[in-house]
């Protein structure tokens, strides 16, 4: 099982980080070590000072794909998620000025928060869900896939131009606008169309 996670793939987030909008998908891995499940509280490492919260869409792949085309993308997932990509923006940051890989501001255990998923059926239109974020009730980040800069059919498809999806894959597909820092005692909330999907404390 692999994590894909999908960089500045709504234009106003990649404005907020001062970051040009990308002509191509930016792509970056986290390992199944990343993944927290079932509402665990994520605990706050102690290699980071700044670690951002990014709340996303995920895509589980529900059969193995090559070189899908775009119009045959839809084929490949049934379910929809909801995520958050925890980065240490510090430690990404240094990477940045280095020309360095993204891997441990990415990557980190715990990083990788996911909900329960539903099938896609429940949503009319898979390009304008719309998703959000609270920590200790109020609104951080909301957006809807309709301001995606790639749309997920497109992901899908270019994702496995370079690399084989498998049947459990999971593609984090990019955050709105709205990131910033937490800190030890927030309880973050994320909503898939209203509906309640995921809640994590930091610890």
């Amino acid at each position: 099982m692999k994590i894909i996670g999908i960089g500045r793939n709504y234009s106003e987030h990649a404005k907020e980080l001062n970051n040009p909008q990308p002509k191509a998908p930016i792509i970056f891995l986290k390992p199944d070590t990343a993944l927290l499940k079932n509402n665990e509280n994520f605990y706050f490492p102690s290699f980071s000072k700044d670690i951002h919260h990014e709340i996303e869409l995920v895509v589980k792949i529900s059969k193995e794909g090559k070189n899908i085309q775009e119009k045959f993308a839809h084929r490949y997932y049934e379910e929809i998620g909801l995520g958050i990509d925890f980065t240490a923006r510090d430690l990404q940051q240094e990477a940045k000025e280095q020309g360095l890989p993204w891997t441990l501001a990415k990557g980190f255990n715990g990083s990788a928060p996911v909900s329960e998923f539903v099938s896609k059926s429940e949503f009319s239109d898979i390009n304008n869900i719309s998703f959000s974020l609270t920590i200790n009730g109020e609104l951080r980040q909301s957006g809807t896939t309709a301001d995606m800069v790639f749309s997920i059919d497109f992901l899908i498809a270019y994702i496995s131009q370079f690399i084989t999806l498998k049947k459990g894959d999971l593609i984090y597909t990019g955050t709105p606008k709205g990131v910033g820092s937490i800190v030890i005692g927030d309880k973050l909330e994320g909503f898939l169309e209203n509906k309640p999907m995921l809640t994590c404390e930091i610890c």
